[in-house]
């Protein structure tokens, strides 16, 4: 899995907020942190940010979405998946066993990530130790995510033929759209329930920030979050390896 092209992308996205956290610590050490509305922007405010509109509105679905949906789309379109329904086991363990390669993939690059992060930009006015439980609390829920994102769509690549474009769709159309809308429709998104985990207040003081944010502010409980990612990570994992093992897949000539 980290031998495909899609590799170059992982790198790419967990450089990223590592570059953007070195630069704004070399900025910080020159100029300081901007004033929005008479009061500063702290590294520990700065820090919520970065996890909030990098990690849990992007990186996070990204990652689920490129590497969920070719856990068995790949294999189809490489014609390699023959060689794998051929092994001793069942079709599903195969599933399950690339799923785990996934996550342990990820979570092993994007939780090292965070903590570079977090060490270049809370000591920017703030104080490491007081802001390290949130960091546990950050890494918890961001494998959560990974682990619920992945599991969502490996289903969509057991059952559709082109899986990347209906996840993109899901992941930055639906979960977009859905979470702006009053109602009970943000209740069939990932996001719904991962952003309610997120230890972060955003602050009050930043206009932009607070509106770009409004949406997010109707949130369920820690307990209800925990339990409905896990029920779509676990049903997501059933369903795909039940599509795994009825499907017949067809390879193109």
């Amino acid at each position: 899995m980290l031998w495909s092209r899609r590799s170059v992308f992982l790198g790419l996205l967990v450089g990223a907020p590592m570059a953007i956290a070195a630069a704004v610590r070399m900025v910080a050490a020159t100029r300081g942190l901007p004033v929005i509305n008479g009061a500063g922007l702290s590294g520990p405010t700065l820090f919520g940010i970065l996890i909030w509109l990098l990690f849990v509105r992007f990186i996070v679905p990204v990652l689920g979405v490129f590497y969920g949906t070719s856990l068995i789309a790949d294999e189809v379109d490489d014609k390699t998946i023959t060689y794998l329904f051929t092994r001793p086991v069942p079709r599903s363990a195969v599933l399950l066993g690339k799923y785990l390669s996934y996550l342990a993939c990820v979570v092993l690059l994007v939780l090292p990530s965070v903590v570079v992060v977090y060490f270049l930009i809370v000591p920017i006015g703030g104080n490491i130790g007081e802001a390290f439980p949130s960091l546990v609390e950050d890494l918890g829920m961001l494998a959560v995510g990974l682990a619920s994102y992945g599991a969502l769509f490996a289903l969509v690549g057991a059952q559709l033929k082109r899986p990347l474009i209906a996840g993109l769709v899901f992941a930055f159309g639906w979960e977009s759209t859905v979470l702006i809308i009053p109602g009970y429709l943000k209740r069939l998104s990932v996001a719904y329930y991962l952003q309610a985990l997120v230890p972060h207040v955003m602050p009050q003081d930043s206009s932009a920030v607070s509106a770009l944010l409004q949406a997010f502010q109707e949130l369920p409980t820690v307990a209800t979050s925990l339990i409905c990612l896990t029920a779509i990570t676990v049903g997501a994992l059933w369903l795909a390896g039940r599509a795994v093992e009825t499907r017949e897949y067809v390879l193109e000539q």
